[in-house]
């Protein structure tokens, strides 16, 4: 596992951030907020930076035994192990196989602080999308709020969530619907990506539909008497093309892209089974349902074109993520006050995630913190994944997860912040209904 850090390899593919550059030092604003109860927040960057050594051992120990979706076994042992061992309240497999909870109370009624550790990794490439630091960001978050509760005898109750799946299963979506996140008040969470280094982004990102698309053809002897059968393999080719040709008129802020499988094939046999799956992306849930309505019938057109049947199974949606403003402008105050700088355009935007139909739900924040990275190197590739085993990136988890655990102990401090948290999210929630046409 390479370690080393890649500090003076990083890149940034935006056409201003060079290789070598380095985020400018954040300028003294006058219109900045002073820090929100400077002395819980200097108690919860001291906790973390205490735990720092225990967290790094826990996300190199994820990142050495790589896990696909709904399989996270050994890191649901591993994190509910820690968190046990650090005196919490652990429940496993809590609703889903993998998945876990986690909670810690402080005095009586205060308000509820949820908090999400990803798990899951990729397909042959490891970590390449850092859920080894995501996972470590929530614990330190939680340990660090915790501690500041306990130092300053403040009430309030955190519900940390193991969350399988990110990569493709919407895991937090299936623990929605089955009231994993009642009761909190906000939910917070965070992602690495390449970015100038010492910046937290702040964008949205694309809300995701998947399809999985299914041709039944017939077998036959591909030379002796190719016409006694209908190609699945060519159905599912023509569905790709069509997409290829109607790409050129949907918006450049769209994605459809997607992949081909097959049963039994041979050279010399006609497919006769042949399977296309297809994520269509876009900015909002509404464009992302249209984009859905123009896709569907490249996918008709191909099987009556091949004369094969057409089967099309909607897997699952994601919603684009919902950043609260209230919540994510604390973020930035305490960034920018003590760490660095903030953006609102790398990040994850032209990605998906689950966490953004979570957003739908309830306030929430997902912000994408910068790490080292080499050209070609961003998430879901092998130099990623190699990048978030590195010091520099593990620095970075630390700095995000101090600013979500300040953001959080605002929310259970500051009745006026609260207030501004739940109206940004109604305002939101108006501004998305009217986009939408609801």
């Amino acid at each position: 596992m390479c370690t080393c850090d890649l500090e003076a390899q990083q890149t940034w593919t935006n056409n201003v951030w060079r290789p070598g550059d380095k985020a400018a030092p954040a300028p003294q604003d006058p219109h900045l907020d002073q820090i929100y109860r400077p002395e819980v927040l200097e108690t919860i960057e001291k906790r973390i930076n205490e735990l720092s050594d225990e967290l790094r051992t826990l996300s190199l120990d994820i990142h050495a035994h790589p896990e696909l979706g709904f399989e996270e076994y050994y890191a649901h042992d591993a994190y509910t192990t820690f968190m046990k061992k650090h005196g919490w309240d652990v429940q496993e497999h809590y609703h889903l196989e993998t998945a876990w909870v986690a909670t810690f109370e402080h005095g009586q009624g205060g308000r509820v602080i949820g908090v999400n550790s990803e798990m899951d990794a990729l397909k042959g490439i490891g970590h390449a999308c850092g859920h080894n630091l995501i996972g470590i960001a929530g614990v330190a978050v939680s340990l660090g709020l915790s501690a500041g509760l306990k130092a300053h005898n403040i009430p309030g109750k955190i519900v940390l969530l193991g969350t399988p799946a990110e990569e493709g299963g919407d895991g937090k979506v299936a623990l929605l619907e089955k009231g994993a996140y009642k009761g909190m008040d906000v939910c917070l969470m965070c992602h690495p990506a390449p970015g100038p280094i010492g910046s937290v982004s702040l964008s949205s990102c694309l809300a995701l539909e998947r399809i999985t698309v299914d041709y039944k053809g017939h077998t036959a002897h591909a030379a002796l008497s190719p016409w006694e059968g209908r190609n699945a393999l060519d159905a599912a080719v023509l569905g790709y093309n069509n997409i290829s040709a109607l790409r050129q008129q949907l918006k450049p802020t769209h994605r459809v892209h997607g992949i081909f499988e097959g049963t039994d094939w041979a050279t010399n046999i006609i497919p006769d089974k042949a399977r296309y799956m297809c994520y269509v992306r876009a900015p909002i849930r509404s464009e992302m349902q249209e984009t859905v309505k123009r896709v569907l019938p490249c996918f008709q057109a191909a099987g009556l074109a091949t004369g094969c049947e057409v089967k099309v199974d909607h897997i699952g949606q994601a919603f684009d993520l919902r950043q609260n403003k209230a919540l994510g402008d604390e973020v930035a105050n305490i960034i920018l006050n003590k760490y660095g700088s903030i953006d609102y355009e790398w990040g994850i935007k032209s990605a998906s995630t689950d966490f953004g139909t979570i957003s739908y739900a309830l306030p929430s924040l997902h912000p994408g913190f910068s790490i080292p990275t080499v050209p070609d190197g961003g998430n879901h590739t092998r130099d990623f994944a190699k990048s978030a085993a590195t010091i520099a990136a593990h620095k970075q988890c630390l700095v995000v997860s101090i600013a979500l655990a300040g953001t959080g102990l605002r929310v259970l401090t500051d009745d006026t912040f609260f207030a501004q948290v739940k109206k940004a999210y109604e305002e939101d929630e108006e501004i998305r209904r009217c986009k939408q046409g609801q």
